[in-house]
């Protein structure tokens, strides 16, 4: 017998999303939280949705990724971000607030809300036999992660992000790169590559030893897998590494020319649109600002616009490609959905998003009704389908950006933010169709919020 409360386990950004939408629907909702019976390396209350790092959900300038996305939640009645709306502060074209406000209207929320019933203790089981939402975070505990294995398998939990920086295909100078895969193996437009001669790559290995860097937070061990080493402690080993490992040009003779070149710095195509490349092996914990000074010096990125930069950090994230379906449920245990950080996703809102969708179809299910796919024309239905691809074999965390949106039809300008325009309309023409066409009814959250 199914249990008649959704169990959510964790009250971060995506849990108390999941919690409001599915306690204000009249289902009742267990909410698990450790802290503070446990407390993580990075937390420093027991409030449920505390910022731990920044307290910014990122741009409200018009027609960006970020923004498209807030109007998309806002239509689709999301609490979280009605909460931080209604108490921004001042942060020019982003939207920022008061944390620990945010956090304790949250929490003030939930707990007074008579149909969300609270557990302050670890759990390292899941529940048995009831809808389930996974929303622990970057920072789940050893032991749930440990009793996770048989859910999620072998190889498919990962401890560390490590992003290489992605750039819009239409910012390229394609003129000085060419399409090549290693030994002409797979699609011939898989692999976007650099070419650098012997000064060009010499003038990299020093950039890279220079760049300022991100230092690490107290709670995280520089301690990186083999494979995932950042590109500047790979060069550190010897000015020849980068040449005899990730941009070794061996098996990729430019068809320009014929010839082989000093180094390659390959570019993986990011989706089937071929809207963006990911620089292959440049995970990085250099400075943002760093990494754009250094990359654009590289031929044909001179005007690159990076949809995301590198990074590295301790995080924890699954396989979702391989496990999960755009309704964000286990394939294999559709009672068991996975939303927040853990899905892969980079970010406050993009946390709050997916905690929003998993609610959305946990009470479907819950109804026994059909789960819902949001549109891919979405800047939300865009994200899902990227990070449930199952086509990505390379699967890294991921935030929203215009290239994940499907390219549109009978534009071939360069004019940026008309392209930008046109996206944003038809993001919100798409959502507006679903939502007339689906069975989910958005609540609108009072914004008239009290501690």
């Amino acid at each position: 017998m199914r249990q008649k409360a959704i169990h959510i386990i964790g009250g971060g950004l995506a849990g108390s999303e999941a919690a409001f939408q599915i306690a204000v629907r009249g289902i009742p909702v267990v909410l698990h939280e450790m802290r503070p019976q446990k407390m993580t390396e990075a937390h420093t209350t027991a409030q449920f949705a505390e910022l731990v790092c920044s307290n910014s959900f990122g741009s409200v300038s018009p027609d960006s990724a970020s923004r498209i996305l807030k109007d998309e939640l806002n239509s689709l009645g999301a609490f979280v971000l009605s909460v931080a709306q209604a108490i921004a502060v001042p942060a020019g074209a982003s939207l920022a607030v008061d944390r620990l406000k945010l956090s304790q209207i949250i929490t003030k929320t939930l707990e007074d809300h008579p149909l969300v019933t609270l557990k302050r203790e670890e759990v390292s089981q899941l529940p048995a036999d009831a809808i389930c939402i996974l929303a622990t975070g970057p920072l789940t505990s050893k032991s749930l992660i440990e009793s996770l294995t048989p859910v999620f398998g072998d190889n498919s939990l990962y401890f560390y992000d490590a992003i290489s920086p992605i750039v819009a295909t239409d910012s390229l100078n394609l003129n000085k790169l060419f399409y090549a895969n290693r030994y002409d193996k797979g699609d011939s437009k898989d692999f976007l590559n650099i070419p650098l001669t012997e000064q060009e790559y010499n003038t990299l290995v020093d950039d890279l030893l220079s760049g300022e860097v991100v230092l690490p937070h107290n709670f995280e061990e520089e301690k990186y897998f083999e494979s995932c080493m950042p590109i500047e402690a790979i060069a550190a080993r010897g000015r020849m590494t980068l040449a005899f490992g990730p941009m070794k040009p061996v098996g990729l003779n430019d068809p320009k020319t014929g010839k082989r070149h000093y180094a390659v710095i390959q570019l993986r195509t990011e989706n089937r649109f071929k809207t963006s490349y990911n620089l292959v092996g440049f995970q990085t914990k250099l400075k943002y600002k760093e990494q754009q000074r250094i990359f654009r010096k590289l031929p044909g990125l001179e005007e690159a616009e990076f949809l995301r930069l590198g990074s590295m950090h301790r995080n924890t994230y699954i396989d979702s490609p391989r496990l999960l379906s755009p309704t964000l449920q286990l394939k294999k245990q559709p009672f068991i959905f996975v939303a927040g950080q853990l899905t892969g996703t980079e970010g406050y809102l993009e946390s709050t998003a997916t905690g929003l969708v998993a609610a959305i179809n946990a009470i479907e299910l819950y109804k026994d009704q059909n789960p819902l796919i949001l549109p891919g024309e979405t800047m939300l239905g865009a994200l899902l389908e990227t990070i449930t691809d199952p086509s990505r074999t390379h699967f890294q965390p991921m935030n929203v950006n215009m290239g994940l949106l499907p390219p549109l039809d009978n534009f071939s300008g360069k004019d940026k933010k008309l392209k930008n325009s046109l996206l944003s309309k038809r993001s919100e023409s798409g959502l507006k169709n679903w939502l007339q066409s689906a069975v989910w009814s958005p609540i609108e959250p009072t914004k008239n919020y009290r501690l």
